[in-house]
């Protein structure tokens, strides 16, 4: 069967948002402020973020227009593919029928696009000069290096130094759209000496790149500080990628029953996810939807849902989250960003809920699988979106032993063209899967069990 591909046109980017919080049967717990662990107001966020973007925060409206000069910079690149993996079908002699949504046709590569155009524009439009943000792999990095240049604004980036030392391409792309990279932890902020006091060798993480930069954001009122996941606002704006694919498949005349992606933080997992899990939560679909984690950073199989920071300096509110504890630092796998400690909020509530499933998977099986898919479907994915490709192969496998035609859908959140060490290194057999003792977890929660309310 030929690779079928389903395309919108321009006028058909949906205009609006789609935001789950409206639809959730249990609400999300509020942020609380570390030192009366009382719910926070947005204007405790005001320092960090622009107010267009807090106010999304905390909304629990249904639908949020998009912006005209957001979509204007969305139609670069969007409405994104929809595709059938005909020759991955083929290959694996399944009688499933796997779908992919190709976000890694934007200007960074990645999915993260869809938030910093966003981001970038109501930072803009308040009047922010610089913005400030941490990048694990280096994909939002890269978008919001983009965004900013769209928008006139200066842009700092520190990057996870294992991923600054593995990928270097990923730093010249965001130096190329303007932005100044730095390897955290550094010397250039307190808590990345703080850090480096206590370890100077370490390979750093996101939570530790978040301090930093939300540490800079704060010592200047010109300055904001733009995360790439995790939030509730960064969760919306990802959400175009699902509401794209549902008039996809209206045109595919078919409809998921599985949807997979990778989780980090929870962004990419939400943007495809939540606006097919709204069926869901009216009763009008049964829908599986997966999130796949890396086993070396596991929160959702094997942490706890509990406050904690979502940095690990402490400068964040606490959050109510699925975590491995703040200070948790993971092995320094390809797959950078899914190298964080907690799960978004959103994300968090509903696998409490019993609403959507996690899986967590190995670095070899995932490489694995992304070397199949770019033998079959002839795109490298990005370390990431291997993980997703590797669920949906188990899935797949599944299928074929049950004889079930199932709709299986995944995001395929951005290309591995820039991730090329990665390969190089699972081509050579020196990648490892890092066996994660539960001795680390526990030690790492038992810090946040004291802040607890």
């Amino acid at each position: 069967m030929k690779q079928k591909k389903y395309y919108l046109s321009e006028d058909q980017i949906p205009k609006q948002w789609y935001n789950i919080v409206a639809d959730m049967p249990n609400k999300p717990l509020p942020p609380l402020d570390p030192n009366t662990k009382k719910p926070i107001g947005p204007e405790a966020l005001a320092p960090l973020f622009p107010m267009a973007v807090i106010l999304q925060e905390v909304s629990q409206e249904r639908y949020i227009d998009i912006p005209e000069e957001v979509l204007e910079k969305y139609k670069i690149y969007r409405p994104s593919p929809l595709i059938r993996a005909t020759e991955l079908e083929k290959a694996l002699d399944t009688p499933a029928r796997i779908y992919y949504k190709y976000e890694g046709v934007s200007p960074s590569g990645s999915h993260k696009t869809n938030t910093a155009l966003a981001q970038a524009y109501y930072n803009a439009k308040e009047g922010v000069k610089k913005i400030t943000t941490e990048t694990g792999a280096g994909q939002w990095g890269s978008a919001l290096a983009y965004a900013c240049s769209q928008f006139g604004l200066e842009c700092e980036v520190y990057m996870v130094k294992v991923s600054f030392e593995q990928k270097p391409y990923r730093k010249i792309v965001m130096n190329t759209f303007g932005a100044n990279v730095i390897s955290s932890p550094s010397n250039k902020t307190e808590s990345g000496r703080h850090v480096l006091a206590k370890n100077p060798n370490s390979t750093g993480s996101l939570g530790i790149a978040i301090s930093e930069a939300v540490e800079m954001a704060a010592k200047d009122e010109h300055t904001k500080y733009s995360l790439g996941s995790v939030l509730n606002h960064v969760l919306l704006h990802q959400t175009i990628i699902g509401e794209e694919a549902i008039k996809q498949f209206e045109m595919a005349e078919d409809y998921p029953d599985i949807i997979i992606a990778p989780l980090g933080g929870g962004s990419n997992f939400a943007g495809l996810a939540f606006p097919f899990l709204r069926s869901k939560l009216k009763g009008e679909k049964d829908i599986r939807a997966i999130a796949v984690e890396s086993s070396s950073c596991p929160k959702l199989t094997r942490g706890t849902f509990m406050y904690d920071f979502g940095d690990t300096e402490g400068y964040t509110p606490l959050l109510p989250m699925y975590t491995l504890g703040h200070d948790f630092e993971p092995a320094p796998i390809h797959a950078g960003g899914l190298r964080y400690h907690g799960a978004s909020v959103l994300c968090s509530q509903l696998l409490k809920d019993g609403l959507i499933e996690a899986s967590a998977l190995h670095q070899i099986e995932c490489f694995e699988a992304g070397k199949l898919f770019a033998k079959t479907e002839a795109i490298i994915p990005a370390p990431e979106s291997n993980h997703a490709i590797a669920q949906v192969i188990r899935e797949a496998k599944i299928c074929k032993e049950r004889g079930e035609a199932k709709t299986i859908l995944f995001n395929l959140s951005g290309h591995g063209f820039l991730d090329m060490s990665a390969y190089g290194d699972y081509n050579a057999g020196k990648l490892t899967d890092y066996e994660l003792p539960q001795s680390k977890i526990d030690e790492s929660v038992l810090k946040a069990e004291a802040l607890q309310p």
